[in-house]
């Protein structure tokens, strides 16, 4: 699918809002139709078999924890190691004349139905650099939240609501600082982090954080027109995605990311203790309440010194060369 990448200097920003969100509603429903999928071999299939794996991918969820159907991830996140493997599954499985049912409980048995975990929750707390880094919530809030996110990151996409409802549903006792964690495997990301940090330097952090997670094309051209619909200063923001400062300072971000031990996008930390379940309000909503009742009884987390992972299977990107990819 091509992206909408056509100069937007002449549009208004109800025009620019508008097909921004035609464009984005096209790419959510291309999965629902899509007979080729990323990752997804399906040659050797007769006609009825294709029909059939392709009704299962597009039924069945993806272990991830992403919330889509493994149509949908193999488009919106064709690095999601899950989906791949559900998908190989289920087409190996059909193409040895098993039944839909069968394939179904092929894949439900496999090993990609079963991710691994950590066994715990939250892990020992890590002491994590946030100077300079944006902050939403109130400044003497108890607990602190650390986000490494990426804006082209459908997970992120996904877990910035039930981030922002918890902040709602606590806005005296949890505050929320977000780091860049830009991925190599999403193009646009860096640029994105980019952006938003230009936008930082103008006081308007936030508002471009909403913005580009409201759209899915965050090539150069519509990060441009995003940063004209919230007001900025839009000379002034482009030399800012390009300074040195910037880019260091993403650097900087993924180096922290990669000393928290952080091996993809989101990953959110609460007083330092990585938070290994989905990030949904029904689930942070004890934790927040157990936390807050350790504060409250003076209890204090002892931090622990952390080693970098190293051949993580989501690099994050490291170099600022990695902007030239979203011109």
């Amino acid at each position: 699918m091509g992206h909408y990448n056509m100069k937007m200097s002449g549009f208004s920003p109800r025009i620019l809002s508008l097909a921004l969100l035609c464009a984005s509603l096209a790419f959510s429903q291309q999965w629902q139709t899509a007979n080729v999928l990323p990752g997804v071999d399906l040659q050797g299939l007769t006609a009825a078999q294709k029909a059939t794996a392709l009704k299962i991918l597009r039924s069945q969820g993806c272990t991830c924890g992403c919330s889509m159907k493994l149509a949908q991830c193999r488009i919106e996140d064709p690095a999601c190691s899950y989906s791949t493997g559900l998908a190989g599954t289920v087409v190996d499985a059909v193409k040895q004349g098993k039944s839909e049912a069968d394939a179904i409980a092929a894949a439900n048995g496999s090993r990609w139905a079963h991710p691994e975990g950590t066994g715990k929750v939250l892990d020992d707390p890590i002491t994590i650099p946030v100077a300079g880094s944006p902050v939403s919530g109130a400044a003497n809030a108890p607990i602190t939240i650390v986000e490494f996110s990426d804006f082209q990151c459908p997970y992120c996409i996904a877990a910035t609501p039930e981030i922002q409802a918890l902040l709602k549903a606590y806005p005296q006792q949890v505050k929320l600082i977000f780091k860049e964690y830009p991925l190599e495997t999403h193009s646009q990301a860096f640029g994105a982090a980019a952006a938003a940090l230009a936008a930082h330097k103008q006081g308007k952090f936030w508002a471009m954080h909403d913005a580009m997670f409201d759209h899915r094309d965050l090539a150069k051209p519509n990060l441009i027109a995003i940063a004209k619909t919230v007001g900025l200063d839009v000379p002034r923001f482009e030399k800012d995605m390009e300074s040195k400062e910037v880019r260091d300072a993403i650097a900087k971000d993924v180096d922290d990311g990669e000393h928290a031990n952080v091996e993809g996008t989101p990953t959110i930390f609460i007083n330092g203790q990585r938070y290994n379940g989905s990030i949904q309000l029904q689930f942070l909503k004890p934790l927040i309440d157990a936390e807050l009742k350790r504060s409250s009884d003076g209890q204090v987390a002892k931090t622990v010194p952390v080693r970098p992972v190293a051949n993580r299977s989501a690099t994050a990107a490291r170099s600022a060369t990695a902007f030239s990819a979203v011109k």
